[in-house]
């Protein structure tokens, strides 16, 4: 009988060696940037209590109606694998009370988020986001620095033409105002509408315009703008005014509401052609109410999410070569029982001094571990044959060069500086 064969999942991938050096390129260029913008790095478990995500996240989400992963555990919890990485992040600075720090909380996370949702470019169900979190600041300043962040995060990357959206989505008064004016303009048009934008009408109108579908029916919309109080024109303006002072630049969207509900005051995108029809890359905005909304202080908050699988997409529409080959420092070449068994010793050494080092484990003749020594770029060989052996030697070749000298077998690692 066949054994049965395992596939992944759909929606899934295989990070594999060669691919997986530009992952680690891009999540280092990420830590690098969030400490020269002094932001700490927090890990989150990968599944929370179901109902943190639909407090946080917003019942009336794609998120929270549909493509959560959610299961109960052997205790009858009802718990979901992690759709965004916003809502653990605040649960974790409630309960571990970082708003006690007398400076601002500023975080970052990288990892896994999961959404059922139909696998296409730069869209899966398991994927991987870099964001931040900032706590504590109604500054305008931060919401500035914020999207800095990100901006330069896609500079740093060496991607080009990335475009940042901006919009103000008010507080609650100023949405309540904006939301009669809304509901006007799209009730006429109802029966027109798509089923989704239909059902959201009435239960959340502001998602209605975050529709693909029907993106040209609303053109002549009322602008959210129009509706912001003095307290949002002014944190908006600023928030302008700093990123022009900061010389990012943006373009504003009345239109952008972004696809949760915790947004207040500014929400941005970040937009990038080369994935098909997708072009938003990330993008976030403040929170103001979310932190006592799920059970902490009246904590102001404001961050992103950007996706990587999304960014590797873009880097190689735009053939962007990442600096992730780093050559192996040396390859053994064993001649003989003796040198063989001396090589295990010295390789381990050369490792423990931090070179990078390989041997051959598959009893091959010189002339192919020379060939394995050239795939694996190594800088040098060393060679140990029983005669070097005996005199406490061993040659090293630059493979660069082809040039050839004799080591003492303790000086090894000096040769290779």
């Amino acid at each position: 009988m066949a054994k049965e064969r395992f596939e992944k999942p759909t929606g899934t991938q295989d990070v594999l060696p060669g691919a997986v050096e530009k992952w680690q390129y891009i999540e280092g260029k990420a830590r690098d940037l969030c400490r020269r913008f002094n932001y700490r790095e927090i890990r989150t478990p990968m599944f929370e209590h179901t109902g943190l995500f639909e407090r946080g996240v917003g019942e009336t989400t794609d998120i929270v109606e549909g493509e959560m992963y959610t299961f109960k555990d052997k205790g009858d919890r009802d718990l979901a694998l992690r759709p965004e990485g916003t809502a653990g992040v605040v649960r974790a600075y409630v309960q571990n009370k970082l708003y006690g720090e007398p400076d601002v909380s500023k975080l970052y996370y990288i990892g896994p988020m999961f959404r059922y949702e139909r696998p296409q470019a730069g869209r899966y169900r398991q994927f991987h986001q870099f964001g931040i979190e900032a706590f504590g600041a109604v500054d305008p300043a931060i919401d500035a620095e914020v999207v800095s962040l990100g901006y330069q995060f896609y500079k740093d990357l060496g991607l080009k033409d990335v475009r940042v959206e901006i919009n103000s989505v008010g507080n609650a008064p100023s949405r309540a105002a904006y939301r009669e004016k809304l509901l006007g303009f799209l009730r006429p048009m109802k029966d027109t509408l798509c089923s989704d934008c239909q059902r959201r009408i009435e239960r959340n109108p502001l998602r209605v315009l975050d529709c693909k579908v029907d993106q040209d029916k609303f053109t002549d919309a009322p602008s959210i703008l129009d509706s912001l109080d003095e307290e949002c024109t002014t944190h908006f303006e600023k928030v302008k005014m700093h990123l022009n002072i900061m010389g990012v630049e943006f373009t504003i969207n009345p239109r952008l509401v972004r696809g949760l509900d915790y947004y207040t005051h500014t929400a941005f995108e970040y937009k990038a052609a080369g994935i098909g029809s997708i072009d938003t890359v990330g993008g976030g905005g403040r929170y103001n109410g979310l932190v006592e909304e799920i059970g902490g202080p009246d904590q102001p908050g404001i961050g992103f999410g950007i996706g990587l699988e999304r960014i590797l997409l873009i880097l190689e529409d735009q053939k962007v070569e990442l600096e992730t080959a780093k050559p192996l420092d040396v390859y053994f070449v064993a001649l003989g029982e003796e040198a063989d068994i001396e090589i295990s010793k010295q390789l381990y050494i050369l490792r423990s001094q931090g070179f990078s080092a390989e041997r051959d484990y598959l009893g091959r003749k010189m002339k192919a571990q020379m060939k394995s020594a050239d795939r694996m770029s190594a800088r040098y060989t060393a060679i140990l044959g029983e005669d070097e052996l005996k005199n406490g030697v061993i040659t090293v070749k630059s493979m660069n060069t082809g040039e050839q000298r004799t080591v003492k077998l303790e000086e090894l690692g000096q040769a290779l500086v």
